[in-house]
């Protein structure tokens, strides 16, 4: 990491301190006249993009609303997000998460701002392909807005906008469009091959897209969705797949391990991950998830591991009950009691977990320091965190194949959606329902800040099926017990203490945080449609 860089990480930290999101990000002349008068300093300069923006997502926000929202996980101190009752006023979960996504954008707008007024120095595709990076993230940070609040305002000018206490939310059809319109645009400028361990690709925008016009295509459209959108869901996908220079873990478990995938080594199987540094200077280019979801320090083999409460919902327990066969991704993602771990704390001979009162974390969940070569530290654990990955292009494509049919036997669909499944143990299937695939793709990507999404994605065509889901869903605390001397299968035997929370249209989206709208009191106000005509080019 050259010195450059750090200034740039310093700069960004500053930002990450400012109290919220109407506040303009810090603009150091200086700095910018200086900087992007290279291609290295160019890529440097995005650099921030891959990491540090990210920390308040994955710090809290990612599995309080990918995962308990969704119905995948139990907490002590998150229940708030999966009972559907969180206050305006909340300031731990809420409010942090709120900025966290307007800090994404604000830097990828403020970037894009240094490299269009700047960069007068370097060939033209290097600009446009940092351009194109920036407008990936951005792209990103509206994702997730408009998934979990619905309507937002777009930033796009930083100095004209943020400190604007007048900003009004613009529609949800108006910001899934800039979603689309930045995606493409990513698409159509970042390189074919990686100019670096784990930055973006023309292929990883196409990965996006895919996922982004699989979800357009039912916003506004009850019942059923959108042809053009679902093939153009098709189209991206069929091309990451035939072209693109990914290929599927052979083992599962192997995805969410710290050597197999961090900074200096992604995955093959990954299409954009947080890249992680192992160290905590300047703070926020950590990893801190393993601090928050290790069930102890017996786990991380420091001060931190405070996940005990966490853990899978009973819901998911049932499912994996009722399916035994799928070993191998229930022990990569949850610890069921008398599960044995040789890669966690190889020190002492491996990790044994004996919990009852949970099945707790264990995917991202790597381990001391001493188990990961001695990198990273307490906060800070050295492996990348997936934001998109292979095996759910694969799911993508399966499914806009399907598109809204009853069932498929088509073979590209079946090809897709049977490797994900072989892959962990599971038979193949001869034809396939959205229910099959649906289920798939909650199971191969729990714990993975994703499942909210997909309930959403539903929601916006099938409201009744996606509250129904939900409403069934099985939240209550649990004990789990292993049958001893079971062995192929394994087995357990729970008892559960159900509890159920019914949503409503009005809580499938988060309130607004207070302290924004006492700032901003016209985001309240209806939302309106953006005006495009004011974008850059």
């Amino acid at each position: 990491m050259n010195k450059l860089l750090i200034i740039l990480l310093v700069l960004v930290a500053a930002q990450s301190c400012k109290k919220d999101f109407l506040n303009r990000p810090p603009e150091d002349q200086l700095i910018a006249d200086i900087f992007y008068k290279t291609t290295e300093e160019v890529r440097a300069g995005t650099a921030p993009l891959y990491n540090i923006v990210w920390f308040d997502y994955n710090d809290k926000a990612a599995l309080s609303f990918g995962d308990a929202r969704g119905g995948n996980m139990i907490s002590n101190d998150r229940d708030q997000f999966y009972r559907f009752a969180v206050p305006a006023t909340d300031v731990n979960t809420l409010l942090p998460a709120y900025k966290s996504f307007y800090k994404i954008i604000a830097q990828s707008n403020q970037t894009m701002f240094n490299v269009r007024n700047n960069a007068t120095t370097v060939p033209d595709d290097v600009k446009r392909s940092a351009i194109a990076e920036c407008r990936f993230m951005r792209a990103m940070g509206y994702y997730f807005l408009v998934s979990n609040w619905g309507a937002v305002p777009i930033i796009y000018d930083n100095v004209a906008q943020m400190g604007d206490t007048k900003v009004t939310r613009n529609t949800i059809e108006s910001i899934w469009e800039l979603i689309i319109r930045d995606m493409t645009y990513a698409a159509k400028n970042l390189p074919a091959a990686s100019f670096g361990e784990g930055r973006v690709t023309k292929h990883s925008a196409e990965g996006m897209l895919a996922r982004m016009y699989l979800t357009r295509a039912g916003v506004g459209s009850a019942g059923t969705r959108r042809k053009a959108d679902l093939d153009s869901a098709k189209y991206y996908a069929a091309d990451v797949i035939n072209n693109g220079p990914y290929v599927l873990e052979p083992n599962y478990y192997d995805l969410f391990r710290g050597e197999n995938h961090n900074s200096s080594k992604n995955n093959k199987e990954s299409l954009f991950s947080i890249q992680w540094m192992p160290i905590k200077d300047p703070w926020g280019i950590n990893n801190s998830f393993q601090a928050y979801m290790a069930r102890n320090g017996d786990i991380t083999g420091s001060w931190d591991g405070w996940g005990a409460a966490h853990g899978a919902s009973a819901n998911l327990i049932q499912y994996y009950l009722d399916n035994e066969a799928d070993s191998i991704r229930r022990k990569a993602t949850f610890m069921f009691q008398s599960d044995f771990y040789p890669e966690i704390r190889k020190d002492l001979g491996g990790y044994r977990f004996t919990a009852t009162d949970v099945a707790n974390t264990k995917k991202y969940i790597i381990g001391s320091v001493k188990d990961n070569g001695g990198k990273g530290s307490e906060m800070c654990a050295y492996i990348n965190t997936y934001m998109l990955r292979l095996a759910e292009v694969y799911l993508i494509y399966a499914e806009s194949i399907l598109g809204d049919a009853a069932s498929t036997a088509d073979a590209e669909a079946l090809k897709y959606y049977n490797a994900v499944r072989t892959r962990a143990g599971m038979p193949e299937k001869s034809s396939i329902t959205f229910d099959d695939i649906f289920l798939e793709k909650r199971i191969e990507t729990v714990f993975e800040g994703i499942y909210w999404y997909e309930l959403m994605r539903l929601y916006y065509f099938n409201p009744t099926k996606a509250k129904s889901i939900i409403d069934a869903q099985d939240k209550g605390a649990y004990t789990l017990t292993y049958n001893t001397g079971s062995t192929s299968p394994r087995t357990w035997t729970a008892v559960y203490n159900t509890k159920k929370y019914p949503v409503t249209d009005q809580t499938m989206y988060l309130p607004i945080p207070e302290a924004e709208l006492v700032k901003a009191p016209n985001l309240a106000a209806a939302p309106v449609p953006f005006d495009f005509s004011l974008l850059p080019d």
